[in-house]
């Protein structure tokens, strides 16, 4: 192994120890721009964004957890369990491998439109979970805050294609999750079952966003041997 290999898999290491300890002790990361000031490298812009998805992924795999501890306890329920989803239709590479091999301003927008889209599942997601009888205050609050730290993520994006590829900006698509209306259903069950396949529709998403700002950050801002 040599040493720049080294030196890249010591700082994701890194990377992945501090989201973890942020989400153990309930610490927020460090805002994409302090006090409205922008002025940041590129570099350090990567890192605050990779270790911002991260953090997101983390929570809703929390989230995604404990939804299931509370409502799906029977395996009946698993078998109406919806496979697809609303981003599904988006080509998106499946490896790291293939990440590798697409164009940096590409792979971007398609981060972008990932993390653009999840905002309005987010918002029924926690108008849904708080419509559910005895619905855990947990699970909202994780909901709430997965929301907020979207934001921050999703600005942290636009600036990093700002600096980086600012003829690519406004190249992402939108996505549409047709089946947000179904969240405000009366039956309890069918309810439920929107709520969490939205939970991990959104949870897949993020991992996508997680993976693929690792790849660029080793990209364009370390420039390693990736």
């Amino acid at each position: 192994m040599n040493s720049q290999g080294s030196a890249q898999r010591a700082g994701t290491l890194l990377l992945l120890l501090i989201s973890n300890l942020l989400f153990c002790q309930n610490v927020q990361p460090l805002p994409i721009c302090s006090a409205g000031d922008c002025q940041t490298s590129l570099r350090e812009l990567f890192d605050r964004v990779v270790i911002l998805s991260h953090y997101i992924h983390t929570l809703y795999t929390d989230m995604f957890i404990e939804f299931d501890k509370q409502y799906v306890q029977d395996r009946e329920f698993m078998v109406k369990v919806i496979n697809d989803c609303p981003t599904s239709s988006l080509a998106t590479p499946e490896d790291k491998e293939q990440a590798l091999k697409v164009p940096p301003e590409v792979l971007l927008n398609l981060i972008l439109s990932l993390v653009q889209s999840s905002s309005d599942p987010l918002f029924q997601l926690i108008t849904g979970v708080g419509g559910i009888q005895e619905a855990p205050e947990y699970i909202l609050s994780r909901a709430k805050e997965i929301e907020e730290q979207n934001k921050q993520l999703l600005e942290g994006v636009e600036k990093i294609i700002s600096q980086a590829y600012p003829e690519a900006k406004g190249n992402g698509i939108y996505f549409v999750w047709s089946q947000l209306p179904s969240l405000q259903g009366v039956d309890e069950e069918s309810k439920i079952l929107s709520l969490r396949n939205t939970i991990r529709c959104l949870r897949r998403d993020s991992h996508k966003v997680d993976n693929f700002l690792k790849v660029l950050r080793c990209q364009i801002a370390h420039q390693n041997n990736c």
